[in-house]
């Protein structure tokens, strides 16, 4: 009989749990004889910073047939339909990106573009935001749910949400829906591996026993601790693009009363920009900036100045801005934080952590041994361009009108990446298309207009005149997006009518458990 494949996923947390569910799914789909174990010590204090994820997450969670109320009331989550920006394009300006995508549900007509939508909005001078449902939502923080008369909830459209939570209470939760995963409570303290391949062959752990597997996922974040400290895998720095390189976490408490934010606040700051992410109890907060224009001490001052508190920091973090030159090499995967780091305006961790594991479990996961150079191969470029990607989406939020401190003034001169440059470029020829992004994840999401119109729109830089020129190609098109726009506007500002506030939904949910 053939011995069982060994998995060990090094590292809990978010990651590790996610690698872990998705891992055991695929073996059992695939018929691959295989065990799971994680291995986490209860020795090592995590500290929750509150955390936002994409619609991804939620895609995750129905994948596993995963109660969705349940999640909302042992993780204290929250919704997250959109991003609020504000004094990112100038002080005093705020624009919202709303994480749903009206073309979803009105396609286009034969032979018109599948952005018809967005360029229409913009050639009419209205925001893009507009045609979302999410955005009377995000201005009134309100729950995408209403409530029928026998006191049911309802979601009122087809899109998925977001969530916001305390990554600490989401690693509990998977592991506490594990089945069949062993957990290992140790810390590893080195590898073994085999002296003609150079895989890893066994972890040593803390009281010196081996632990044995096949393939190996380093999910042990920022330390990177068997791919960089044991496999001294190549790193990549986005350093120069994206400057900021520290973070400065904190709690603020939700005051009783107040209505909860729906969104994750990324407010620009002199040396970076702070985050505000509402969980249902308490708010993750935090500074990310730069050291090259600010102190630890002066970042504290300026977040209490702002704020007009006094605030506890939790910390302060430096951190490596970049990706792994490889995220696969031999039998071990990297995943989460010891894969890559963005800052994290655009919940780029978890959402890279679950593309990446499915396109490893879709495409490339068998047997150990039957794994190839070229599946390593294929796999690192897929993933390594995703988060090129996620790089120059976020390089692309610093271009703006703002130029009141030096490091906003850097950022502008010289901190642009060519490649956003380049796609700047050509979006003031033409507007941007679905098919000008590569199609390089197997089907799975990558960044590409849905996610780029908000952005480009409420930084303002998008021109009106090359949107004009290309609806006024088409008369009958423009009529039909213009009759569909103002369609959705009123369709969507009449849900937000019936939907239930955002703290009132998740009270009632609590109250279902």
């Amino acid at each position: 009989m053939t011995k069982p494949a060994h998995f060990v996923v090094v590292g809990g947390g978010t990651a590790g749990w996610i690698a872990a569910f998705i891992i055991q799914d695929s073996v059992r789909r695939k018929g691959i004889a295989a065990r799971i174990s994680v291995v986490e010590s209860s020795k090592i204090p995590t500290v929750g910073v509150g955390e936002a994820t994409t619609a991804a997450f939620r895609v995750l969670l129905k994948q596993f047939g995963i109660d969705e109320f349940e999640f909302f009331r042992k993780t204290d989550a929250s919704f997250k339909l959109g991003i609020r920006h504000q004094d990112w394009r100038r002080k005093g300006h705020t624009y919202y990106g709303p994480i749903d995508d009206p073309h979803q549900v009105v396609q286009p007509p034969p032979g018109a573009p599948s952005d018809y939508l967005n360029v229409y909005a913009v050639a009419a001078g209205r925001a893009v935001q507009e045609m979302h449902m999410f955005q009377p939502l995000l201005e009134q923080k309100k729950a995408p749910y209403a409530r029928k008369a026998d006191g049911s909830l309802i979601p009122l459209g087809p899109f998925h949400h977001a969530f916001h939570f305390d990554q600490v209470l989401v690693g509990k939760f998977f592991a506490s829906k594990s089945k069949g995963v062993e957990i290992v409570d140790a810390t590893v303290a080195g590898v073994e591996r085999d002296g003609e391949t150079g895989d890893i062959t066994a972890l040593v752990l803390d009281d010196n026993s081996r632990l044995h597997g096949d393939f190996f996922i380093d999910a042990t974040g920022f330390r990177k601790q068997i791919i960089g400290k044991e496999l001294a895998a190549p790193w990549k720095s986005y350093a120069h693009e994206l400057p900021v390189n520290r973070a400065m976490p904190f709690w603020l408490d939700v005051k009783p009363g107040l209505e909860l934010p729906n969104y994750t606040l990324a407010w620009a700051q002199s040396a970076g920009w702070m985050w505000q992410i509402p969980t249902r109890t308490r708010f993750g907060c935090g500074y990310v900036y730069s050291d090259e224009f600010s102190t630890p001490e002066q970042a504290k001052q300026e977040v209490e100045r702002v704020l007009g508190r006094e605030i506890d920091v939790r910390g302060d973090i430096g951190f490596q801005i970049g990706r792994l030159e490889n995220a696969w090499i031999s039998n071990c995967l990297a995943v989460g934080l010891s894969s890559s780091f963005l800052e994290p305006l655009e919940s780029t961790s978890i959402h890279g952590t679950i593309v990446q594991m499915m396109l490893f479990a879709q495409h490339y996961l068998k047997a150990p041994a039957e794994m190839t150079d070229k599946d390593r191969s294929d796999y690192n470029g897929r993933v390594g361009r995703q988060v090129d990607d996620f790089r120059t989406f976020v390089n692309t939020h610093y271009v703006t009108e703002r130029d009141d401190t030096p490091f906003w003034r850097e950022v502008q001169a010289n901190r642009i990446h060519p490649e956003a440059r380049h796609r700047l470029a050509r979006w003031q020829q033409e507007m941007p298309r679905a098919d000008h992004f590569a199609g390089y994840l197997g089907g799975l999401p990558h960044i590409e207009t849905q996610l780029y119109y908000p952005v480009l729109n409420g930084l303002g830089l998008l021109d009106q005149a090359v949107a004009r020129r290309e609806m006024e190609r088409d008369p009958k098109l423009r009529r039909f997006a213009q009759e569909t726009f103002e369609s959705l506007v009123r369709e969507y500002r009449a849900a937000a009518a019936q939907a239930l506030g955002h703290a009132e939904f998740l009270q009632l949910v609590q109250e279902m458990g």
